[in-house]
Order: structure tokens, then C-alpha cells, then sequence
């Protein structure tokens, strides 16, 4: 089944996500007779941010970040909009198996998958489509061992730059990602992958994690906020002129296609930046709750998954069966599924969210019964498709469509 995500059709005013009694209330007649757990994609809220995503980016091409979504309807859906123009993958399997319909797949991050190499190179059609991300000689070291350049279709490959912060009284602000942050470390590598038979270098990559992950707007830590968003300003302002640096010197190297940068977290700024030709994007599309607090945009909460109260331990608490869907990153209260629905929910300090069960407390716990149903965001976008095997497509209709994620297809890639 497939989706459109064009805008317009039936508009609802005002939109329903901004009325949580007629959303919420909605999604859970549209899908009333589906067992629990049952994870919904509101169709609405969909094609709102698909949109919203593009305005932020001001023309700048979207790259769809396929770690955040993980439902290849939705992929394909988005791809079919103008201004989305390719993947970003998350491995060398996942391309592989996306190349069948994608013609334009950058895997983000370097691979060691020996067999997965074996047959990129064995496939011309696929190396086509396919572009490796390396940051070290020893990549393209890998490849050769696996197959040497004689023996197989030339290697797409793009370089990665450091894109973290660095101040004395900091240290490093960001993810660990590329050794690489001088215009001459990237040029060097530039320079020997130019000369490295089998091998076309043709993007760079740098990802601002610290800026696009990282919310600004922290509910009841105003300093700290305010402290993040200095920092974000001073980091914006070294990385942007880094960047051009290094890809000013790429460029004296290598006919570059393209230079990825950004996240969904700072679209609006990557898309300042004149020597970034487009942005890796795709978490926005789904709107997990780690979106909720950011200045800049809010994303309507398209990804939900619901479960049902199985018993209830005393008139004023009731038991969720599951709900333990704990997001990657730092151990904290964000990186735990949001109650969504009903209103007045809250986990209970000693047991939050559980494997099995998780109580819930709260003005509305009282009226839950046997079989009612609790709606829960997850924090991270694509890790819930890792969860289920299934999205229902809630419209105004009812059920639009039920789309397969990647668990769902019979693939786990990491």
C-alpha cells in the first residue's frame, strides 16, 4: 500500500492536533478494533510537516534521513514530493535493499559489512546508486581487501567532516563521528582518494549534531536553555566558516555533487550556509517528542503507539501492558516514551516505563478501565518503526492504509 503526502485535499480547521479531545480521540476510533500495541501515523500531521519541513529549508534540497522513519511507503512518499531529493541511509545492507526503487542513497556512516561490500561491487547498477561514507584511508583499504578495484564497479564515496565544537572551558560538543576537522586533514584524504584506482569521490558530509539534536528550549530550565543557545551560536559561527574552508579545498581536488549538512533540528540555519547544497533530514516527519523543545519549529505529532490497560492495582492507578520503548542516548526522563492520551497520565516514579507493564497515576488513571487505551509518543522518530511491524494511516475517513516498516519486511540492519 502507498501514501500521498501532497498538501491540500480536506484541510480540517483548525488542524486537529491542536484540539488533543478531537485528535487523540480520533486515532483511537480509527483503529478501535486493532489489538494492542498498535502504532498509528496521523495522515494529517504527516503531510503538515512534510510541508513545514520544506518552507524551513528555503529551497535547499532535502535529503530524506531513512534512521528516522524506517516505513519505505513513507520514504518513497516523500521522495515522490519536489524539494526531497534522495536518502541518507544508516548501513551498506539498507542501501542495498533500498536501490532497488532509490537511485540516490548515501549510507551516513562508514561501513565494515564485508559481504554487503562483496556485493556493491559485484552490482554497477547498485554502485551507481550507492555512495560510501569514509573518513580514513583504511575504508577505502576495506573495499580493496574485499574485492580490489580490478575486479569490480568503481566505488562512489563521500569524506565526512567533524562538524563538533571544541572551546577550552567545554571540551567537545557533539557527537563522535570523523576524525577529520582541518581544511588540509579533508583534502589530504581527498587528494588520495582522487588517486586511488576504483573510487569517485563525490560529496562531504558534516553533521551539526550539537545544534540539530539538541533542543533549545528545555521545559523548566530556562539558564540551562538560554547557556545551550549561546553555545549553538558560537559553534554555528566557527563550523560555518570551517566548512566553506573545506569545501573550497575539496573542490580544488574533486568535482563534488553535492555537500550534506544539518538535521531536522536546524534546517532553517544549515539552509543559510552557501556551501551546503543540501540537508539530511527525516525525524520532523514523524515529530517524536524530543521535538517538543525547540524555538524554532513544533512539529505535529504524526507517530503514536497505543497500548491497553490490562489491571488495575487500586481505584487510582492503572496498568499498561508494555510501554518500556526507551530511546538511544543519554539514561534520563527524556529518553522514555511521552503519555500522550489521556490527558492527566503520569508514569510512577519507582517503575516508569517497563518492559511488561508500566502504572499510571494521575486525574484520568481512575476513570481507565480493562481494555482502554493509552497513547504514548516515542522520543526518537525512527525507532519506534523498530518496534512494530506495522503503521495504520489514520485520515479522515478512518484507515487509510496499513504500511509495513522495515521489521515488518523481514529486515533488522543494525
Amino acid at each position: 500500500m502507498s501514501i500521498e503526502l501532497t498538501a491540500g485535499g480536506r484541510v480540517s480547521e483548525p488542524m486537529p492536533w491542536l484540539d488533543p479531545r478531537r485528535y487523540w480521540g480520533g486515532i483511537e476510533r480509527a483503529v478501535s478494533d486493532v489489538d494492542s500495541p498498535v502504532a498509528v501515523l496521523h495522515l494529517g500531521a504527516l503531510r503538515h510537516n512534510t510541508h513545514d519541513m520544506l518552507r524551513r529549508a528555503a529551497g535547499k534540497p532535502i535529503r530524506v534521513a531513512s534512521k528516522s522513519i524506517r516505513v519505505r511507503a513513507v520514504i518513497d512518499a516523500l521522495l515522490r514530493q519536489p524539494g526531497y531529493a534522495g536518502v541518507l541511509a544508516y548501513s551498506l545492507s539498507e542501501a542495498l535493499w533500498l536501490s532497488e526503487t532509490v537511485d540516490d542513497i548515501v549510507v551516513g556512516y562508514p561501513t565494515a559489512e564485508r559481504g554487503a561490500i562483496a556485493r556493491l561491487a559485484a552490482d554497477e547498477r547498485a554502485a551507481s546508486r550507492i555512495t560510501l561514507m569514509i573518513d580514513s584511508l583504511e575504508h577505502l583499504d576495506l573495499v580493496d581487501a574485499v574485492t580490489p578495484p580490478e575486479r569490480r564497479a568503481r566505488i562512489r564515496v563521500c569524506i565526512e567532516l567533524d562538524a563538533s565544537f571544541r572551546a577550552p572551558a567545554l571540551g567537545h560538543v557533539g557527537v563522535r563521528r570523523s576524525p577529520l576537522r582541518t581544511p588540509d586533514e579533508v583534502r589530504a584524504l581527498a587528494e588520495a582518494v582522487v588517486a586511488r584506482p576504483g573510487f569517485s569521490l563525490v560529496g562531504i558530509m558534516a553533521y551539526e549534531a550539537q545544534i540539530a539534536g539538541q533542543g533549545d528550549d528545555l521545559a523548566g530550565r530556562p539558564a540551562w536553555s538560554a547557556a545551550l543557545r549561546a553555545i549553538q551560536r558560537h559553534s554555528w559561527a566557527e563550523l560555518r566558516e570551517r566548512r566553506a574552508a573545506v569545501v573550497a579545498e575539496v573542490r580544488a581536488v574533486a568535482e563534488l555533487e553535492f555537500v550534506n549538512g544539518g538535521g531536522t533540528g536546524s534546517l532553517e540555519l544549515t539552509a543559510s550556509d552557501d556551501s551546503v547544497t543540501e540537508i539530511a533530514a527525516g525525524s520532523g516527519v514523524f515529530g517524536g517528542h524530543l521535538f517538543d523543545h525547540y524555538r524554532a519549529f513544533t512539529p505535529a505529532p504524526a507517530a503514536a503507539f497505543g497500548l491497553s490497560v490490562v489491571r488495575k492495582p487500586s481505584p487510582e492507578l492503572a496498568t499498561i501492558l508494555g510501554g518500556g520503548w526507551v530511546a538511544s542516548g543519554p539514561p534520563g526522563l527524556d529518553r522514555l516514551p511521552l503519555i500522550a492520551w489521556p490527558e492527566g497520565l503520569e508514569m510512577l516514579p519507582r517503575e516508569m516505563a517497563g518492559e511488561v507493564q508500566t502504572p499510571v497515576s494521575g486525574a484520568a488513571a481512575a476513570s481507565l478501565r480493562l481494555g482502554d487505551r493509552v497513547w504514548l509518543r516515542h522520543t526518537k522518530s525512527g525507532e519506534l518503526s523498530e518496534r512494530v511491524d506495522a503503521f495504520h494511516v489514520v485520515g479522515d475517513d478512518g484507515v487509510e492504509a496499513v504500511l509495513p516498516t522495515y521489521r515488518g519486511e523481514g529486515q533488522g540492519f543494525v
